[in-house]
C-alpha cells in the first residue's frame, strides 16, 4: 500500500549555521561524512539505522548515494576532520579523563 512518494532530493540538505554547511540528512545534524565514516568502518546501512533510530534507511542510502556521486568532496571533509582530531590530540585536549 502506497501512502505517498518522497522526492529523493529532499532527504539531504545544507544549512550554513549547522555543521558548517556540510551536506547532512535533512532535519538532522547528521552529516553525510558521519554516515560514510561509519559505513567505511564496516557498519551496514541497517546497523546505522538501528544506531540512529530517528533516521530512515532511505535517508542513510541517500547519504551514501551523495558520497558516491561526490566522493572527492566527502573524502576531503573526512580528511580535514581526521587532521583536526590529530591536532587536538597532539595538544592534549583529548587526553583520557580530561
Amino acid at each position: 500500500m502506497r501512502t505517498g512518494s518522497v522526492e529523493v532530493g529532499t532527504l539531504l540538505d545544507r544549512e550554513p549555521e549547522i555543521r558548517g554547511g556540510r551536506p547532512k540528512i535533512a532535519g538532522t545534524g547528521i552529516t553525510v561524512s558521519r554516515v560514510v565514516s561509519l559505513y567505511r568502518a564496516g557498519v551496514s546501512p541497517e546497523e546505522i539505522a538501528m544506531e540512529y533510530e530517528h533516521l530512515s534507511l532511505a535517508q542513510i542510502h541517500a547519504a551514501l548515494a551523495y558520497f558516491h556521486a561526490n566522493a572527492a568532496e566527502i573524502t576531503e571533509d573526512l580528511a580535514a576532520a581526521e587532521a583536526s582530531a590529530e591536532r587536538w590530540g597532539r595538544q592534549g585536549r583529548l587526553a583520557p579523563g580530561a
